[in-house]
């Protein structure tokens, strides 16, 4: 049994302690040693060095990111691991000092049928006996909570059958649940074990629970993708979206008419009966946090406030969520098109080493953002035979690159072939080496993935390499290679369609 430790992080203090414990761990106890320990800077632009710990080895790497949030960073973390298994941390954490002795009896044995093991989570209570506040008692939930990566383990095979994480989760909120019902879906067992990490209650300031609410766009997500019963198989309560619909609702109503309620009684009326709704809505809302928590003057008066902004920040979100993933699908590992850059992407200027000389092809844009916002990754693979021929470098070649992402936005896989023909290499299209290596770097297979190019080279490389293939003819696209194509595309964006309505091949 093999594994490695992914921690994403945003940089916190607490990254340190959760570290220095896991290496006191390794040090001191008899269990076996990680493959290695990546840790995932997914800040957008890192200035200051990560909280570290000095005793730190080479077994720690990092990796960044780029600041898209923790599905995201996990999926750059789990991509690096060449284990079988992948051990998930948050960054606020503190494993035990027998985690990875218990890790490994967790793993061992394990029917292939299982792919995941999730930890237990203990969250100290309050000091000095006291009753939790309302944020204390939203993270003590945590203990009992189903399948969450602050501590929890997949084989990697299962990671790339189900193409990891959803991306779109862009905060730390239900992407873990999301990718276990993915996965049990699939047929792939879930378990619990018997290790443990320790959880402590981070500081939250005033309007921490009114930002919380951003999450109701994430459950969105979560029902178009698993259905109207997501959150019983998630083991989730109803939740309080109706009711903080009334409440809106309730304070719309009262508002609109409180202009006219001055001159009109049945607006006076209408303001009288909203706003009492109103406010014995928000008057019970606020109860039932206040009720069980200590009752301090600060706590009470956070308590009242919040409760009076959470249900319309809560509707807003949902809406949003509504917005947004109002066509959404479910994640997978099939869900990568692969695109070839000169002449698909960008114009083709031949051995170009100029960024300045960069132009878009029609719809490259759109079209890439448009598979972006249906969860679909993207890469790029191309022949360059200018750096053997000494035209150009291959850093030209990555600057222009670097220009191309500049305009079209992140592409999660790049890879070019810096040969000539004649070099006889694997990497060349229409060899399929180049299409192996982005599918390799993003954790699925070529078979998983769709190519889009605009010459017959293109297409054969796909072919080679068991992917799907679409070929967007130009003028430098001969007749023969449109009629040996086994699919065709007007453009770019009618390419994307294919692909986004998952029609079949002809």
């Amino acid at each position: 049994m093999s594994y490695t430790v992914v921690i994403p992080t945003i940089g916190r203090p607490s990254l340190r302690v959760t570290l220095d414990a896991l290496l006191t761990a390794l040090r001191d106890g008899p269990g076996p040693a990680p493959h290695e320990i990546v840790v995932v800077d997914d800040r957008p632009a890192p200035g200051a060095p990560l909280p570290i710990p000095e005793s730190a080895g080479p077994e720690v790497r990092v990796v960044r990111s780029g600041g898209r949030g923790p599905a995201a960073a996990r999926n750059t973390g789990w991509r690096e691991a060449a284990s079988e298994w992948v051990a998930f941390l948050d960054d606020d954490v503190v494993p035990g000092p027998d985690w990875p002795e218990a890790l490994a009896a967790d793993l061992a044995g394990l029917p292939s049928e299982v792919g995941g093991c999730q930890g237990r989570v203990t969250v100290p209570p309050p000091p000095g006996g006291r009753a939790a506040t309302d944020w204390e008692r939203n993270t003590a939930a945590l203990a009992s909570a189903d399948w969450i990566t602050a501590d929890m383990a997949y084989r990697r095979g299962v990671l790339a059958e189900l193409g990891g994480f959803d991306e779109r989760f862009r905060r730390a909120y239900r992407e873990d649940a999301d990718l276990a019902l993915r996965a049990l879906d699939a047929g792939h067992g879930l378990v619990l074990g018997r290790r443990r990490v320790t959880h402590p209650v981070r500081p939250a300031g005033f309007w921490a629970s009114v930002r919380a609410q951003a999450g109701n766009a994430d459950d969105v997500l979560m029902w178009r993708v698993h259905g109207r019963y997501w959150r019983l198989r998630a083991g989730e309560g109803r939740g309080l979206l109706l009711r903080h619909a009334l409440t809106t609702a309730a304070g719309l109503t009262a508002l609109a008419a409180l202009p006219a309620a001055f001159r009109d009684r049945r607006a006076a009326v209408a303001a009288g009966i909203a706003g009492g709704a109103w406010t014995a809505l928000t008057a019970r809302f606020a109860y039932e946090r206040i009720r069980p928590g200590p009752r301090t003057p600060d706590e009470v008066a956070k308590m009242l406030v919040t409760s009076a902004a959470i249900p319309p920040a809560a509707i807003r979100h949902r809406l949003r969520g509504l917005a947004v993933h109002r066509r959404a699908r479910g994640w997978g590992a099939a869900r990568v098109v692969l695109f070839d850059r000169d002449d698909t992407l960008i114009r083709d200027v031949p051995y170009n080493g100029d960024p300045a000389r960069v132009e878009l092809m029609p719809g490259a844009r759109r079209a890439l953002d448009r598979l972006r916002r249906h969860g679909v990754r993207v890469g790029v693979v191309s022949n360059q035979s200018g750096v053997a021929k000494g035209h150009i470098t291959a850093g030209d070649v990555r600057r222009v690159n670097a220009r191309v992402e500049e305009l079209l936005g992140r592409v999660d896989a790049w890879e070019f072939c810096p040969h000539d023909g004649p070099d006889g290499c694997g990497c060349r299209k229409p060899r399929p080496g180049l299409i192996e290596r982005a599918a390799a770097r993003l954790g699925v297979r070529p078979s998983d993935c769709t190519v889009i190019g605009d010459v017959g080279g293109d297409v054969e490389a796909a072919v080679a390499a068991g992917a799907r293939a679409i070929l967007v003819p130009t003028g430098r696209t001969r007749e023969a290679e449109i009629a040996k194509a086994p699919e065709i595309a007007p453009t770019l964006v009618a390419a994307v369609e294919l692909v986004l309505d998952g029609r079949p091949r002809r």
